[in-house]
Formats: structure tokens, C-alpha cells, sequence
């Protein structure tokens, strides 16, 4: 027999106390949740090794993702890593005392700022990602062969239906 799950305990005692409530949903949210917070617990630990948080690993991954010269406007990496600008400067605040990333005038607009990876943010982030990747791949080796890419196109086509389109 196979052990029962804390998503399937919570499920047996919702269906016990409100069996008027289909709690179904929760087979699949519920493991979700608890995959999500695993996972990020989990990324986390490589993250800390770097001396960065979640926040601050993002905001270095999408100024490495966008080339040279690894730059772009606070606006946008708000909008890239999905944060308010007002979490972004903060972000960019502990970045920049770091040493990993500077503020200056954009060159095509005088009035605008851009926010750049130093050569030493560079390199952070250059390595954090390697291991964050590896980091990844264990994660995925539970998974049986195709497993993995099943769940990419499920999860891929969930999230086109209820994510919003980007601008």
C-alpha cells in the first residue's frame, strides 16, 4: 500500500468535515505549492553559496542574459524578473555596494538609467549559474526518461491559458 501524502491528508480531512466541497483541485495545486517551495528552498542553497538572494540572482541572471554590454533600464528588469521597481531599486542598491553592478546615464537617453553587470558581477553570476544549472538538473534526476518533458509541455500549455500575455 502506498503511504499517503500531507496534499492527500489534507484532502481526507476536508472531504471528512465539508463533503459538500470538491476538494480534488487540491491533488494538483496542493502538490504544486509544495513543489514550488521545495524547489525555491531549494535554488536558494546555491544562491546563498554566491551571497545572493533569489532577488539578487535574478536581477544578475537577466542583465547576463541580455549580452553585451549587460545592461538594461531598472524598468525593464523589473519586468524581467517580475517585481515591482520599487523592490528592483532595493535590489539594485545591495547590488551595486557589492560591487556587482553599476548606475549610470543611458547612452541613448541622457535622462534614462541603466543599471550594468561590472566585471566582477560578471564573473559571479557567471558561476552561480553554472551551479544553479546543475543544481536544476539533480532536481530533475527523479523523474523518469521523458517524464521531465511531459511535464514541460503540461505545464507550458497550463500556463499560456491562465498567465497573462506578456506586453
Amino acid at each position: 500500500m502506498e503511504a499517503i501524502d500531507h496534499v492527500a491528508r489534507i484532502q481526507a480531512e476536508w472531504a471528512r468535515e465539508r463533503p459538500d466541497v470538491d476538494v480534488s483541485p487540491q491533488a494538483v495545486i496542493g502538490r504544486l505549492h509544495r513543489l514550488g517551495l521545495l524547489l525555491t528552498e531549494q535554488l536558494c542553497l546555491v544562491y546563498r553559496r554566491y551571497g545572493l538572494s533569489e532577488g539578487e540572482f535574478d536581477v544578475l541572471a537577466a542583465l547576463r542574459r541580455a549580452g553585451e554590454p549587460f545592461e538594461r533600464a531598472p524598468g525593464e528588469l523589473a519586468a524581467h524578473t517580475m517585481v515591482t521597481t520599487g523592490a528592483m531599486s532595493k535590489r539594485i542598491d545591495r547590488l551595486e555596494r557589492g560591487g556587482l553592478v553599476t548606475r549610470s546615464r543611458s547612452a541613448a537617453d541622457g535622462r534614462g538609467r541603466v543599471v550594468a553587470l561590472t566585471p566582477a558581477g560578471r564573473d559571479l553570476i557567471d558561476r552561480a549559474f553554472t551551479e544553479h544549472m546543475g543544481n536544476e538538473r539533480r532536481l530533475l534526476e527523479g523523474l523518469e526518461a521523458g517524464e521531465a518533458a511531459q511535464l514541460e509541455r503540461i505545464l507550458t500549455g497550463w500556463l499560456a491559458k491562465i498567465e497573462p500575455p506578456n506586453p
